[in-house]
């Protein structure tokens, strides 16, 4: 089946300070692409150095004068995040547009962060979290618009607030799911927030669909040596045009919301096909779990305590 060509317009970027997370392959380095190429300052947190020097070469080859540099995060680590936290703050520029892109899906075994969280639980949504906190002065400074990248496994599902780390009952897909809704209201919340203390900054919501993305490869540092069974499935319609998008179409979700001068705040970006699977970016309604604002300002409660993110002392 012939795929009709989807694009989106990342408008002018240049004098821009641009971070995104997840950005060292698959999807996320698409998007860094395309940000670099739009002219922007581009700043790339990762955890794995090696990988991050040989993103920044392919993004120079497209771009062979694209101002993009490293910065070192692990967002399992709220000692990583903190650090990083320092050294932006140390460099004092403003912050114009952040995208959390970054994520960890289906380990292979239950596993707990540096911090004794969930893994999904505490790298998807607590790490953002408190990068945003720690943030948070540069993202005023820079009025600016922060997009955090959720999943369609947040359309359904709840938050276990008794049993956030599934210490008690465990199940890998509840927990990831668990941890886009998290995440989504964070997002949310950081919106309403912004708004009720004048801070300035826009916060809104992406998904990319389904695609054959580096979320179901070989991911040695959850102990995933093998890329999963979905994959091929995925990859084989993914490549035909059935249904599904490509590492390519998943990202332009996320980059409308970042950079698009119509993306409204607090709004659900992703593909608009069949399902949402797949298609043209498009604004769309809010998942039932993400509509309930005494949720939002729940989970902003309890991440606010066990991420220790400075949320308070620095508005």
């Amino acid at each position: 089946m012939a795929r009709t060509k989807i694009d989106f317009s990342v408008p002018d970027l240049t004098g821009r300070r641009v971070v995104i997370t997840g950005a060292s392959d698959g999807m996320g380095l698409i998007m860094a692409t395309r940000l670099a190429g739009a002219g922007a300052e581009l700043i790339l947190p990762v955890r794995n150095a090696a990988k991050g020097d040989r993103a920044i070469a392919q993004i120079r080859r497209s771009h062979p004068g694209a101002t993009v540099s490293l910065r070192t995060l692990d967002l399992s680590s709220l000692a990583s995040v903190a650090a990083l936290g320092d050294t932006f703050r140390g460099e004092g520029d403003p912050i114009h547009v952040l995208i959390n892109n970054a994520g960890v899906m289906r380990p292979p075994n239950r596993q707990l962060t540096a911090d004794g969280f969930e893994v999904q639980f505490g790298t998807n949504h607590l790490g953002h979290f408190a990068l945003v906190g720690h943030l948070l002065p540069l993202l005023r400074a820079g009025r600016a618009r922060v997009t955090s990248q959720i999943s369609i496994a947040a359309r359904r599902g709840t938050i276990n607030w008794d049993d956030l780390n599934g210490d008690r009952s465990y199940n890998v897909m509840r927990a990831y799911s668990q941890s886009k809704i998290a995440f989504g209201l964070f997002g949310l919340e950081l919106q309403r927030r912004s708004e009720a203390q004048g801070w300035g900054i826009t916060s809104n919501l992406s998904h990319p669909g389904v695609a054959p993305t580096n979320l179901l490869g070989a991911r040695p540092e959850i102990g995933r040596s093998q890329t999963m069974p979905q994959y091929r499935l995925i990859q084989g319609l993914s490549s035909r045009g059935i249904l599904l998008g490509t590492a390519e179409t998943a990202g332009l979700p996320a980059l409308m919301a970042a950079t698009g001068p119509d993306a409204v705040p607090g709004g659900l970006y992703g593909p608009s096909g069949p399902g949402n699977l797949g298609g043209r970016p498009a604004e769309q309604r809010l998942y039932p779990p993400l509509r309930s604002a005494e949720d939002a300002a729940r989970v902003w409660d309890v991440s606010e305590r066990l991420a220790k993110a400075p949320f308070a002392a620095s508005a």
